[in-house]
Protein backbone atom coordinates (compact mmCIF):
# COMPACT_ATOMS: atom_id res chain seq x y z
CA UNK A 1 0.00 0.00 0.00
CA UNK A 2 2.93 2.55 0.86
CA UNK A 3 4.99 1.93 -1.96
CA UNK A 4 3.22 4.46 -3.94
CA UNK A 5 1.67 7.57 -2.70
CA UNK A 6 -1.73 8.13 -1.08
CA UNK A 7 -3.69 10.34 -3.20
CA UNK A 8 -7.07 11.86 -2.06
CA UNK A 9 -9.52 14.57 -1.24
CA UNK A 10 -9.15 16.75 1.55
CA UNK A 11 -11.43 17.14 4.23
CA UNK A 12 -10.42 19.50 7.22
CA UNK A 13 -11.10 19.24 10.49
CA UNK A 14 -9.77 21.84 13.52
CA UNK A 15 -7.80 21.55 16.39
CA UNK A 16 -8.30 19.46 19.40
CA UNK A 17 -10.65 16.72 18.21
CA UNK A 18 -11.06 13.74 20.35
CA UNK A 19 -11.73 10.32 19.54
CA UNK A 20 -15.09 10.60 21.32
CA UNK A 21 -16.14 13.23 18.53
CA UNK A 22 -15.93 10.10 15.85
CA UNK A 23 -16.69 7.49 17.84
CA UNK A 24 -18.74 8.66 21.05
CA UNK A 25 -18.99 6.20 24.29
CA UNK A 26 -22.67 6.93 23.62
CA UNK A 27 -23.16 4.67 20.98
CA UNK A 28 -20.46 1.89 22.58
CA UNK A 29 -21.55 -1.02 23.30
CA UNK A 30 -24.77 -1.34 21.27
CA UNK A 31 -24.40 0.13 17.87
CA UNK A 32 -22.43 -1.57 14.88
CA UNK A 33 -19.57 0.50 13.19
CA UNK A 34 -21.45 1.19 10.21
CA UNK A 35 -23.70 3.28 12.56
CA UNK A 36 -21.62 5.28 14.44
CA UNK A 37 -19.59 5.90 11.35
CA UNK A 38 -22.84 7.53 10.02
CA UNK A 39 -22.05 9.86 13.13
CA UNK A 40 -18.99 10.73 13.06
CA UNK A 41 -17.64 14.50 13.68
CA UNK A 42 -21.30 15.07 13.68
CA UNK A 43 -21.07 17.52 17.10
CA UNK A 44 -18.05 19.67 15.41
CA UNK A 45 -19.17 19.43 11.57
CA UNK A 46 -22.38 18.36 10.83
CA UNK A 47 -22.78 16.17 7.86
CA UNK A 48 -19.18 15.44 7.55
CA UNK A 49 -19.67 11.72 7.50
CA UNK A 50 -22.33 12.37 4.71
CA UNK A 51 -19.74 14.37 2.30
CA UNK A 52 -17.12 11.86 3.11
CA UNK A 53 -16.17 9.69 0.16
CA UNK A 54 -13.91 6.58 0.54
CA UNK A 55 -10.22 7.02 0.07
CA UNK A 56 -10.55 10.52 1.23
CA UNK A 57 -7.80 12.62 3.44
CA UNK A 58 -8.44 13.99 6.79
CA UNK A 59 -6.14 16.88 7.13
CA UNK A 60 -6.49 18.07 10.83
CA UNK A 61 -5.24 21.13 13.26
CA UNK A 62 -3.34 20.16 16.52
CA UNK A 63 -4.04 17.33 18.75
CA UNK A 64 -6.06 15.06 16.51
CA UNK A 65 -7.19 12.25 18.55
CA UNK A 66 -6.35 13.25 21.98
CA UNK A 67 -8.75 11.95 24.94
CA UNK A 68 -8.54 8.29 25.34
CA UNK A 69 -7.28 5.23 24.14
CA UNK A 70 -10.78 3.82 22.25
CA UNK A 71 -9.32 1.75 19.46
CA UNK A 72 -12.64 1.71 18.08
CA UNK A 73 -11.65 5.26 16.75
CA UNK A 74 -9.46 4.38 14.44
CA UNK A 75 -11.54 1.42 13.28
CA UNK A 76 -14.82 3.88 13.00
CA UNK A 77 -12.25 5.93 10.56
CA UNK A 78 -11.22 2.94 8.71
CA UNK A 79 -14.65 1.71 8.25
CA UNK A 80 -15.44 5.31 6.74
CA UNK A 81 -12.43 4.52 4.28
CA UNK A 82 -10.03 7.09 5.64
CA UNK A 83 -6.97 6.44 3.34
CA UNK A 84 -4.67 9.06 5.43
CA UNK A 85 -4.55 11.48 8.22
CA UNK A 86 -2.60 14.59 8.20
CA UNK A 87 -1.94 16.83 11.09
CA UNK A 88 0.27 18.77 12.98
CA UNK A 89 0.25 17.01 16.03
CA UNK A 90 -1.78 13.71 17.66
CA UNK A 91 -2.53 12.41 20.70
CA UNK A 92 0.21 9.98 20.92
CA UNK A 93 -2.45 6.99 22.06
CA UNK A 94 -4.43 7.80 18.59
CA UNK A 95 -1.39 7.22 17.14
CA UNK A 96 -0.42 4.41 17.96
CA UNK A 97 -3.47 2.89 17.66
CA UNK A 98 -3.75 3.90 13.96
CA UNK A 99 -0.98 2.65 12.75
CA UNK A 100 -1.68 -0.66 14.59
CA UNK A 101 -4.45 -0.44 12.51
CA UNK A 102 -2.52 0.27 9.08
CA UNK A 103 -4.26 3.60 9.05
CA UNK A 104 -1.68 6.21 7.59
CA UNK A 105 -0.88 9.04 9.78
CA UNK A 106 1.43 11.70 9.45
CA UNK A 107 2.37 14.60 11.12
CA UNK A 108 3.32 18.44 9.33
CA UNK A 109 2.12 21.62 8.93
CA UNK A 110 -0.81 21.93 7.34
CA UNK A 111 -1.53 26.09 6.67
CA UNK A 112 -3.05 27.00 3.33
CA UNK A 113 -4.07 23.26 2.71
CA UNK A 114 -8.32 23.57 2.04
CA UNK A 115 -11.41 21.59 1.69
CA UNK A 116 -11.63 19.95 -1.38
CA UNK A 117 -7.98 19.73 -2.23
CA UNK A 118 -6.82 16.93 -3.54
CA UNK A 119 -3.51 15.62 -2.12
CA UNK A 120 -0.55 13.51 -2.08
CA UNK A 121 1.09 11.75 0.75
CA UNK A 122 4.16 10.24 0.07
CA UNK A 123 5.88 8.56 3.28
CA UNK A 124 8.42 7.36 1.70
CA UNK A 125 9.71 10.47 0.05
CA UNK A 126 9.03 12.45 3.11
CA UNK A 127 6.81 14.93 1.82
CA UNK A 128 3.35 16.12 1.32
CA UNK A 129 1.95 17.81 -2.14
CA UNK A 130 -0.55 19.87 -2.99
CA UNK A 131 -0.29 20.42 -6.39
CA UNK A 132 -3.15 22.80 -7.35
CA UNK A 133 -1.70 24.94 -4.36
CA UNK A 134 1.95 24.39 -5.30
CA UNK A 135 2.45 23.16 -1.64
CA UNK A 136 5.15 20.99 -0.95
CA UNK A 137 5.76 20.18 2.98
CA UNK A 138 8.56 18.14 4.70
CA UNK A 139 7.33 15.15 6.58
CA UNK A 140 9.28 13.92 9.62
CA UNK A 141 11.82 10.49 8.67
CA UNK A 142 8.87 7.97 8.75
CA UNK A 143 10.85 4.89 10.27
CA UNK A 144 10.40 2.01 8.29
CA UNK A 145 9.32 -0.81 10.37
CA UNK A 146 6.18 1.98 10.87
CA UNK A 147 5.96 1.61 6.72
CA UNK A 148 6.41 -2.39 6.79
CA UNK A 149 3.38 -2.14 9.58
CA UNK A 150 1.10 0.33 7.72
CA UNK A 151 2.06 -2.09 4.00
CA UNK A 152 0.94 -5.12 5.62
CA UNK A 153 -2.57 -3.11 6.77
CA UNK A 154 -1.25 -2.98 10.77
CA UNK A 155 0.44 -4.96 13.17
CA UNK A 156 -1.53 -8.13 13.75
CA UNK A 157 -1.30 -8.90 9.45
CA UNK A 158 2.70 -7.65 9.84
CA UNK A 159 3.42 -10.60 12.65
CA UNK A 160 1.43 -12.85 11.44
CA UNK A 161 2.95 -12.63 7.98
CA UNK A 162 6.47 -12.08 9.96
CA UNK A 163 6.33 -14.60 13.25
CA UNK A 164 10.20 -13.93 13.52
CA UNK A 165 10.35 -10.13 13.41
CA UNK A 166 12.73 -8.46 15.73
CA UNK A 167 13.91 -4.82 15.90
CA UNK A 168 17.29 -4.49 14.95
CA UNK A 169 19.43 -1.68 17.18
Amino acid sequence: MLDQAIQGRVYVLGDDVNTDLNCSGKYLPGKDEAFIAAQAFEAIAPGFAARFTEGGIIVAGTHFGINSSREQAVHILRRMGVAAIVAPSFGRQFFRNAINNGLPVVECDVSGIQEGDSMEVDMAGQKVCVSARQLTRPLGAVPEAIRAILREGGLIPFLKKYPDWKITA
